[in-house]
């Protein structure tokens, strides 16, 4: 039996960059469980698991354009240093969190720091990247 959309799997992955650099990965946990199609995935991993049978093993790559998206420019904001709580200490790689106009919180690194400003990247951390995944179909639910 192979899977098709609508199926319901379990799966392990390994999620990789095109340097080799891990992101994300299912080892010493539950494997994945999802129903394919139903967009709770990102489209290339979706696209990638459909025809896998049960035991199957896959290395899938897929671009940007399938995964996060490009990233946007209009993600990168420039924040006045003078505008922070007086006890935080910027630090290049540090995350922080926003509100948008409407309240809602959204992640933001910190990309760069000079005498006034900050620049925040509210992009998603993998936007712009390829990824690579080594799959292990374990299951298809009934």
């Amino acid at each position: 039996m192979a899977v098709q959309s609508g199926d319901t799997i379990k799966i392990h992955y390994h999620g990789r960059l095109s340097d080799g650099t891990t992101f994300d990965s299912s080892a010493g946990r539950s494997p994945l469980e999802f129903t394919v199609g139903s967009g709770s995935v990102i489209k290339g991993f979706d696209d990638g698991v459909q025809g896998m049978s049960v035991g199957d093993k896959k290395t899938i790559e897929i671009p940007f354009a399938h995964a996060y998206g490009p990233e946007d420019p209009s993600m990168i904001i420039e924040f006045p240093v003078d505008r922070l709580p007086e006890d935080l200490k910027p630090e290049l790689g540090m995350q922080l969190n926003m509100n948008n106009a409407e309240g809602h919180q959204f992640p933001v690194v910190i990309t760069e720091i000079n005498d006034q400003n900050i620049v925040l990247n509210a992009n998603h951390p993998l936007a712009g990247k390829d990824l690579i995944f080594d799959l292990e179909l374990v299951e298809i639910v009934d």
